[in-house]
């Protein structure tokens, strides 16, 4: 983490509320038309660069953050030897995925990815697979040390 900055605890996202609508059509509409292609690989590294400011010490505070920031609810389903897999499922997720936009979950993948890393002390990514049948999304966390 950049020493300009210093990390906030979790519970300043207490104090913070939005409906979300326009923080959506900033994420879908106005970051895709400035980041072009890149804008996955951007918006992967901006969740991993916001996973830095926060004090995240346990899988229940990566938790407890999703919901905050209106990302859904987050659970962990499987863990295995080198990987973890979680499920993200709400009704903002729903709504996200019934939208008239192109949603995407990169910035939550890399906001799992990085927080991961800090909790479990070992280097990783994801990747997210989206399930809209079911509203459902997947993230898999890999272990790549």
């Amino acid at each position: 983490m950049s020493k300009d900055h210093d990390a906030m605890p979790i519970t300043i996202l207490d104090n913070l509320h939005s409906s979300g609508a326009g923080y959506d059509m900033i994420r879908y509409i106005g970051l895709p038309d400035i980041f072009g292609t890149e804008s996955d690989t951007m918006l992967y590294f901006m969740g991993k660069n916001l996973a830095r400011r926060f004090e995240i010490e346990s899988i229940s505070d990566i938790v407890y953050v999703y919901e905050k920031l209106g990302w859904g609810h987050l659970e962990l389903v499987k863990e295995k030897k080198k990987e973890l897999i979680f499920q993200l499922m709400a009704d903002s997720v729903v709504c996200r995925l019934t939208a008239p936009l192109d949603t995407e979950f990169r910035l939550e993948a890399g906001f799992l990815a990085e927080s991961i890393e800090r909790v479990k002390e070992r280097s990783c990514e994801c990747r997210e697979e989206i399930h809209k049948k079911i509203h459902q999304i997947e993230f898999t966390v890999i272990y790549t040390d």
